[in-house]
């Protein structure tokens, strides 16, 4: 294996598995339920930038990050053989550019385009009516499948890339207890992926499972404004190279200030300020910095 491809494979991995993937999984108010056939349309912009750091046997100093991300939503809860189901859609589009020092010279990617998109259907089992009706104090508990597709932007022969090539299939499994204005949430995942059988110049990239697991703290003050306080964990995600296991099993911690107020009765606007850092056994890591803001509208 050349160093290139050493390279190639700590960039992607260390980056868009657990700043896109992993940051995009804390979500808080994720079973929270609303009444069936509501729908709900958003748009979020989320700006990252951090550091990224490398084995010094790779001759990269100084690299940076930054992107920016457009992700259009569409959310809608219905009921089926009497069960709340939910329903959603994300669209990501990324502006995303890299640069540093590469054996002491100046260097940088940018690409732009659209990332994978991905699908949810969720189903909460207990404590929740189709109604979508709960009680002040009240225990929710959910599950949820979700799908990455590889419809986004990609090329074999970039060493960058906005997409991963292979679909990521996430079980999700939560809990939320409602008490008066506070809620506690907890939600546990594991991503599975499928191979990449054109990662970088024809070679073939597997990926083990990765485990997260992520917590809240939600405050709501009045209708429509709240706050919640968050963090994650994961682990997992070891790698292989042609059949070459990298040895590198990962994990990631984030954090999470979020609060939301409301514009209008029908739209919504939600902040969050997100931290995470990334560590594989290479020496590689990754610390990046997220703020965001997103518009929704309900019907």
């Amino acid at each position: 294996m050349t160093r290139s491809i050493h390279l190639i494979y700590l960039i992607t991995l260390a980056f868009f598995m657990h700043s896109t993937l992993f940051a995009q999984d804390l979500e808080p108010r994720r079973w929270t339920p609303l009444p069936s056939g509501t729908t709900i349309l958003g748009l979020t912009y989320a700006h990252t930038s951090g550091d990224i750091g490398f084995d010094p046997v790779l001759e990269i100093e100084d690299a940076e990050v930054e992107r920016d991300l457009l992700v259009m939503s569409y959310t809608h809860f219905f009921t089926f053989s009497e069960q709340q189901m939910r329903f959603d859609a994300l669209l990501p589009l990324a502006n995303a550019k890299w640069d540093g020092l590469l054996r002491g010279e100046q260097a940088d990617r940018q690409r732009t385009g659209m990332s994978d998109p991905r699908f949810r259907l969720s189903v909460n089992l207990l404590g929740a009516p189709a109604s979508g009706l709960v009680k002040a104090d009240n225990t929710i508990v959910g599950a949820a499948i979700a799908v990455t597709v590889p419809w986004g932007k990609y090329h074999e022969d970039k060493l960058l890339n906005l997409g991963n090539n292979h679909y990521t299939i996430r079980p999700q499994i939560g809990v939320v207890h409602t008490r008066g204005p506070w809620s506690y949430e907890l939600t546990g995942s594991v991503f599975f992926f499928t191979d990449n059988d054109r990662f970088f110049n024809g070679n073939k990239l597997e990926q083990d499972p990765f485990y997260a697991a992520q917590a809240h703290i939600i405050r709501v003050f009045d209708p429509g404004v709240w706050g919640s306080l968050s963090a994650g964990y994961g682990e997992g995600g070891t790698t292989k190279v042609n059949g070459i296991s990298k040895k590198d099993r990962r994990d990631g911690f984030i954090t999470a200030l979020s609060f939301g107020v409301p514009l209008t009765a029908a739209q919504g606007l939600k902040f969050s300020y997100i931290w995470s850092k990334t560590k594989i056994p290479t020496e590689t890591r990754s610390e990046l910095n997220t703020v965001t803001i997103g518009w929704s509208i309900r019907f």
